[in-house]
């Protein structure tokens, strides 16, 4: 019998078309129950693996990286360099995501933890400067109060497919 966890792992894993070795759970569905954001552990094959949110919806990779294509790293990386309520936020989100990733540590692990404490998320050194927008937009669907993610999200006029589209992968 397989369980809710394996489904889901098979499904992000064609959703990525790539092998998951730290897939923890699915921390976000869309209204179809298929995988958009995953909880990933810290640590995947003995290395640190600053990204725990991790966006899988192939509809949402999508749109964000056509707003990536349109420049939208570097006009947001000027708003948070000129919006100091926006700055303050988005050093808050790192902080609280270098927490939850503490959390998760196993015992064997945790002498990843001040490796994975000197990043932000995703593994971001410059904590103003934007990495990519996909992982803001995980931590901001996995809960996370990022400012960055929380403009992409309200950029993007279809939330979701219109029609299932990872219905594929379960087959």
């Amino acid at each position: 019998m397989e369980c809710v966890g394996d489904r889901d792992l098979k499904i992000v894993e064609r959703q990525l078309e790539r092998k998951i070795t730290n897939f923890l759970k699915v921390i976000k569905y869309c209204s179809f129950n298929f995988p958009v954001v995953i909880l990933s552990y810290p640590v995947r094959e003995n290395t640190p693996f600053p990204t725990i949110h991790y966006l899988t919806c192939p509809h949402l990779l999508r749109e964000v990286s056509h707003l990536e294509e349109q420049g939208y790293i570097s006009k947001l990386e000027v708003l948070v360099q000129q919006d100091a309520e926006i700055q303050r936020r988005l050093l808050n989100a790192h902080d609280e995501v270098r927490k939850k990733r503490s959390a998760l540590l196993k015992g064997e692990d945790k002498h990843w933890e001040v490796v994975l404490n000197q990043v932000g998320s995703g593994g971001i050194k410059e904590l103003t400067k934007l990495k990519c927008l996909h992982l803001h937009l995980a931590d901001f669907l996995a809960g996370v109060d990022n400012p960055i993610g929380e403009i992409v999200y309200g950029m993007i006029s279809q939330k979701e497919c219109s029609n299932g589209h990872c219905a594929k992968f379960t087959i």
